[in-house]
């Protein structure tokens, strides 16, 4: 059963972290230019929310779940991983799922014009800011559940 949950985390880990790097490759490459290329991108990156990064943030919140109440892990290691993945979830469903539906509105109301709008780079602004801050939180994440050290009062064990 670890063995196969182990597994299945590195499946989410995967898509999560795959499609999060599928959106900073694209708006590397392509930008928003001008109102069509942004729409292109902005629905590349709605649709790989929720095809990669939502369910991937699911298997990896799942796993964890089951390690912790169903298989009874309770090192600090994972509670400080479940921690972090609180903290991405909590970005990805408060910021990720509302935001990703209105950046591609906003860049189809720019498709008349030729040029993105205001609202448009502002929303950009504040996607990139959201995807900064989980940068520490996922690093941590990551490194917590491949080491798995002792962590604080199980050192002296």
């Amino acid at each position: 059963m670890r063995k196969t949950l182990d597994f299945i985390q590195e499946i989410g880990t995967i898509m999560y972290v795959g499609g999060i790097l599928s959106h900073i490759v694209i708006g590397v490459v392509l930008g928003h230019p001008d109102a069509a290329t942004a729409y292109s991108v902005y629905v590349y990156k709605e649709m790989s929310a929720y095809v990669l990064i939502l369910p991937g943030l699911g298997l990896k919140v799942a796993c964890d779940s089951i390690l912790y109440f169903g298989l009874g892990v309770k090192a600090n290691w994972l509670k400080g991983k479940m921690l972090m993945m609180a903290f991405l979830s909590t970005n990805a469903f408060i910021f990720l799922v509302p935001m990703m539906p209105e950046l591609v509105v906003l860049a189809r109301e720019s498709l008349p014009n030729g040029e993105v709008s205001q609202a448009f780079l502002d929303k950009t602004a504040t996607e990139q800011l959201v995807g900064m801050s989980n940068v520490i939180p996922l690093i941590l994440e990551m490194v917590l559940g491949s080491f798995k050290p002792r962590l604080f009062g199980e050192r002296r064990e």
